[in-house]
């Protein structure tokens, strides 16, 4: 667990939570990777301590933390496009953080980004980058620059 609190806690992308304006936005976003983390059919160790980093970050507490799994998940509307690149990019940590690249995994994040509003072609590439690099960590200034670029 170290290196991951370690990795996550240095990539301001991953944890920037000022953005977040109000709690159901904050157990929104914790819903929406917690489903997204099940879609294998199983939550592994290393994915709850993800998850439990993000809540930390958010300021939820342990309490509520566990109590989001017992909730159905309604997809609430992400307004910034950089709190939606912010999203997907957890969302991808969250799939390479087992170690294990399921098929639904990769589907899933495709679709996901797609009813976000990304950018395929964007988002294709920051999951081709992540699974090029170490820890499938990419600096935050390559990822916001690749969703620009389709931008022009």
């Amino acid at each position: 667990m170290s290196s991951l609190h370690f990795r996550f806690k240095n990539n301001i992308l991953a944890k920037n939570n000022k953005l977040m304006n109000t709690e159901t936005e904050k157990r929104s976003l914790l819903l929406e990777m917690i489903a997204f983390s099940t879609v294998d059919g199983h939550l592994h160790k290393r994915e709850y301590d993800f998850l439990w980093l993000v809540a930390q970050e958010l300021g939820i507490d342990l309490a509520v933390f566990h109590d989001l799994f017992h909730q159905e998940h309604s997809t609430q509307i992400i307004k910034s496009e950089f709190q939606r690149i912010q999203q997907f990019y957890r969302l991808a940590l969250i799939m390479y953080c087992d170690g294990i690249l399921h098929e639904k995994e990769a589907k899933a994040i495709q679709q996901i980004a797609i009813e976000m509003g990304l950018n395929p072609n964007a988002t294709k590439r920051v999951l081709d980058l992540m699974k090029n690099a170490p820890n499938a960590i990419i600096d935050p200034t390559v990822l916001l620059k690749v969703f620009q670029e389709q931008h022009n």
